[in-house]
Parts: structure tokens; sequence; C-alpha cells
């Protein structure tokens, strides 16, 4: 008991040394005293990633907590989110500003999230244009890259036990279900909105989970983006000095009440599960991964390039092209997928038929079966890219096997 009293008074003492240390730091050495990468190379290394992430995140299915995986930057992450604690908190508020920025991961949060940021606005419409036009090839690639992110971590679990299997099974079970389940109808209430960004945000953050499917499945993906759209448009009527109907597109709608709850729900998630992911990988390392290996593999369901379409929708939106450098709005055909089913890839291009639900003023007024022609599965070429990809993660594994910076962020 003596010694352990002992030991937390050197702590302690530690601490307040550490504190006043930080205390005397200039910000700009605060900063730099912050957890994260040591060299240029490193930080620029880590940026790239973010990128990677950003991209991922564009993508229905793709989670941008799997390309951290994959890249070797998914502990670290979760350490650099947890940072953000109730300790820095109260530094804030007893104005000990940079003891605060000191001890938090800022460094590394600002270099991934700079990253992640910069590729969903820049990389929206290209990762858009693919998916679009050449769907097989392109969930070809992650499907290797993911593919080879599991063998990496089947490595990284230095003993099998029957307990470990099991986790595994269970984390690809409840991927597998998870990506199935068709999207349903759910209330606007702000309270389910903020559970929304709660659960969004928790997605993101584990490998083969995708925040912004699940909010797909809850019926709350174009309810959220069309309450962004909302509040951009707000923002050009003020600018505009149009504040009546700045106001009346907050108001009337309930979309600034909705994003705020929003991303209370996504601010809540993130600190919370965050703290709790470390606190498993750091009392339950392997076994965690493994749930979080079979996670990825019940993933693949979603991420499987050939597949046929079961049930759409299909309904009538306004989308403003430019024709000579005038913008004309012109009513489209808008298609989204409900359900779809697994085919084997010689099966592709056979003929297939799909339930389309049309929606007018989103109401289902009518329910028709189509029948759609074959498509080309690109066999060889998707079997290339899946190669290819697969061996990227091994060589990046073996070669570069995590840039010693980033193992040491505490």
């Amino acid at each position: 008991m003596t010694e352990n009293n002992s030991n937390n008074i050197d702590n302690t003492t530690d601490t307040k040394n550490q504190s006043t240390s930080a205390g005397k730091l200039t910000w700009s050495e605060a900063f730099m005293a912050s957890p994260g990468p040591k060299t240029w190379l490193a930080a620029i290394l880590l940026f790239v990633k973010g990128l990677c992430m950003g991209v991922a995140d564009i993508i229905p299915g793709v989670s941008g907590g799997t390309i951290a995986f994959i890249t070797g930057i998914y502990e670290n992450l979760i350490k650099a989110i947890a940072s953000f604690d109730w300790q820095f908190i109260k530094d804030l508020l007893c104005l000990r500003w940079r003891v605060g920025l000191s001890r938090v991961h800022l460094r590394f949060i600002v270099l991934t999230f700079s990253g992640v940021s910069i590729a969903i606005f820049s990389s929206a419409s290209m990762m858009h244009y693919l998916m679009d036009n050449f769907p097989v090839l392109t969930w070809s690639a992650f499907f290797g890259l993911i593919a080879g992110s599991i063998v990496v971590v089947y490595w990284e679990v230095k003993k099998w036990t029957v307990l470990r299997v099991i986790l595994l099974i269970i984390g690809a079970i409840a991927a597998w279900l998870i990506c199935g389940l068709i999207p349903v109808q759910t209330p606007t209430d702000l309270w389910f909105i903020f559970v929304c960004g709660v659960i969004g945000i928790c997605a993101m953050i584990l490998p083969g989970l995708s925040g912004s499917f699940l909010l797909l499945i809850l019926g709350k993906y174009y309810y959220i983006t069309g309450a962004l759209k909302l509040v951009i448009a707000s923002a050009k009527s003020a600018l505009h000095f149009e504040f009546a109907e700045a106001y009346r597109l907050l108001a009337d709608t309930g979309a600034f009440w909705a994003l705020v709850f929003f991303q209370l729900g996504q601010l809540s998630g993130i600190v919370g599960f965050s703290r709790f992911l470390k606190w498993l990988l750091a009392k339950c390392h392997e076994g965690t991964m493994c749930v979080l290996a079979g996670l990825m593999i019940g993933a693949m369901r979603k991420i499987w390039p050939w597949k046929h379409a079961l049930e759409q929708t299909m309904q009538k939106v306004e989308e403003v092209k430019t024709v000579d450098g005038v913008e004309k709005t012109e009513l489209v055909d808008k298609i989204k997928t409900l359900a779809d089913q697994i085919v084997l890839p010689w099966d592709y291009g056979k003929e297939f038929t799909v339930k389309v639900h049309q929606i007018k003023d989103g109401i289902d007024t009518a329910i028709v079966e189509k029948t759609v022609s074959g498509l080309n599965p690109h066999i060889g070429t998707a079997i290339a890219i899946m190669v290819v990809s697969f061996i990227i993660i091994m060589v990046l594994e073996r070669l570069a096997n995590k840039p010693e910076e980033e193992k040491t962020v505490a």
C-alpha cells in the first residue's frame, strides 16, 4: 500500500512538472511538443493517408477506418481522437491553453483530417465518375485492398485460439447482416437525428462499416445531405442580403437544428467511442483485432464487384447544367438502389429484373418491373486489379512496415 501511494505521489509530481514545463513553452513549442510526426517526410505520408481516407469516405460501403487500418495508422488515429479528453477541457477552462495543446495529438489530427477534408471536396466528382462508369473495376480495387488488409491482421494475431476465432466470426456475421439491410422509414425528431450522428461517426472509425451506408439504412442519408444543402442555400441568400429567404430556409425546414443535433451526436460519438476503442486495444488488443478483421470480412458483401440490383427508387430531381456558359435547370431521373444481389462474374452479363419504385413528392406512387440487359463483367481486368491491389498491401506491410515516427506516437 505504501509503495502504491509513493507511486501515485511520483505520478502526480511528474504530471505537475510536465504541466509547469508546458506552461513555460511558447505556442509554437507547445504545438511541436504535442504527439505527432517528427519529420517532414512522416508528416507528408500522414497527410497522404488522410487523403486516401477521404476518398474512401465518399464511397458508400467503404469506411475511412478501413483505409486507416490498411495504411497502418488506425491505432494512432484512435489514440489521437481519444486525447481530447476531460483533462484537455479542464486545461482550457483553467486557461492552461498551452498545457492542453502540448498534451493532445493535434498535429496528427490536423494532418490527417486536412487530408480527409481536401479529398472529400476535391475528388468527389472523380470518384462518382469512376463508380458510375467503371463500377466493377473500382470495386475490384477496394476488394483487393481490403483482402490484403485482412491478411495483415491475420499476421498480427500471434496466437489463434477458439475464442479469437469466435470473435472473428461474430464480427463477420454482424457486418454481413448490416450490409444486407434495406433502408427503412424513420422519424425526423431531433433525438433520432442525434442518435444517427452517434451511429454514423462510430461506424466511420470502425474498419469495414461505412457511416454513410448506415445513414442510408436508417433513412437519414438524404435527409442530412438535404439539410446541408439548405444551410448552404441559406448562406448564399444571406450573402445576397435576402435575409427573409435565408431565415425561411433555416426556420421553416428545420435544417439548421437538424445539422446542429447531428453534429452534437457526431461529437459525442467520436469522443466516447474512441476512448472505448482505445481501452479495448490496450486491454484486449488481439481479441479486438479479430473483431475488426471480422467486420472487414463481412463488409466484403458490399464491396463485391459483381452485383445485380433487385430494388430501386426513381424520382425526378432538378439538376443545374452549364451549356455554353449559361446555367440551365433540367429535370432528370435520379435512381437509387435499395437492395442488390451478389452474382458470380460469369452471371453478371445475363439479363435481370429490377423492381422500381417511382417517387413523387416523397411518396411512392407506383411500382414497376423492368428488365435490364446484362453488363460487361470485365473478369480478367477485374481480377488483375484485385491482385495488384492485394500485392500493394503486402509490399507496404513487408517493406514500409509502418514508419517508426507513427509507431512511437504516444
